[in-house]
């Protein structure tokens, strides 16, 4: 029932840009733990060509995908059909982290969509293996919109508090790798 594909050609494109939502999984090279992250926001994901695709990353509740793709760069992405055509498609690759601050930030920023807040950083994903999978076992659900709580907290946020956080709990996973350096950029302060 697997399907493995050569490139992100048109029909996966459609695929890919029709879901709300995907994940991430990441691992730690020696033990550690595991990470798989659900990603919302349409707009904060785009394919930039046939083998390379990005994400916006916001600050949230953790920062293990940075810290394990400093340590090795391994990633795979899940997009998953919770309509009537099931589908599972994952891409393997590897990644790595685009900072703010980094000069080829500004060019990767133009294919997302409008602003948001809480940006911390661009993961850009060269993609090695492409594949499907059936997904009939994955339930129905219907999209209802996208929750504005992350922007809106973001929003509201002091420079401070962000400063605390790259600081604290975002300068180290939770089994000890390094993530943020002390010299992250705060992310760029936008009205809502």
């Amino acid at each position: 029932m697997a399907k493995e594909f050569a490139q992100l050609d048109g029909p996966l494109r459609q695929f890919i840009e029709a879901q709300a939502m995907f994940f991430v999984a990441t691992a730690p090279s020696d033990g550690g733990r595991v990470n798989v992250s659900p990603k919302g926001y349409q707009d904060t994901f785009a394919i930039l060509d046939e083998h390379t695709v990005a994400y916006l990353d916001l600050f949230g509740s953790g920062v293990e995908t940075i810290s394990h793709l400093r340590e090795n760069g391994r990633i795979t992405l899940m997009f998953c059909s919770f309509t009537r055509n099931s589908r599972i498609l994952r891409l393997f690759g590897s990644g790595r982290v685009v900072r703010p601050d980094d000069a080829e930030f500004t060019s990767l920023r133009v294919n997302f969509g409008i602003e948001h807040p809480g940006v911390r950083a661009v993961v850009v994903i060269e993609v090695e293996r492409i594949a499907d999978a059936c997904g009939y076992a994955v339930p129905y659900y219907e999209f209802v919109g996208e929750r504005p709580v992350l922007d809106k907290h973001h929003a509201g946020q002091p420079d401070e508090k962000f400063a605390r956080r790259i600081a604290g709990d975002n300068g180290h996973s939770i089994d000890g790798l390094p993530a943020l350096e002390p010299d992250h950029p705060l992310p760029s302060r936008v009205p809502r």
